[in-house]
């Protein structure tokens, strides 16, 4: 049976988490946006508009992604009864939400990668 202190603890958590992932999914998302640009603008061959129009898809589609998967992996945690547990709970949540983040991060660059190989850049 849960106790008040334990949903008290778990509702702590869960603010903690969601505002450090919402902080560092923002942050990398607007840096992938802001640099990706330059590599899309290449692929296009300087189609401004098409660019901007991929790239702020890009941007929503990955804070969507990112923050439906850090809400997503709340219902995975226990029951928090001590500070020690609140601390470990956070910062392995978090720990796993960034290496999602570098992971997706990694395959889109292979996928751009890739794309570059087989359509290479011309500059005009």
């Amino acid at each position: 049976m849960y106790q008040q202190s334990d949903i008290t603890m778990n509702t702590l958590a869960y603010i903690i988490y969601l505002c450090l992932t919402y902080l560092i999914t923002v942050r990398v998302g607007f840096l992938f946006y802001r640099n990706g640009r330059v590599f899309i603008l290449g692929l296009l061959h300087n189609n401004v508009s098409l660019t901007d129009a991929i790239n702020r898809i890009l941007l929503t589609g990955y804070y969507l992604l990112n923050l439906g998967y850090a809400a997503l992996m709340i219902s995975t945690w226990d029951t928090i009864t001590s500070w020690t547990a609140l601390l470990e709970s956070i910062t392995a949540m978090t720990a796993r939400i960034m290496l999602t983040l570098a992971l997706i991060h990694c395959c889109n660059m292979l996928v751009i990668w890739f794309i570059s190989k087989k359509h290479p850049v011309t500059h005009i």
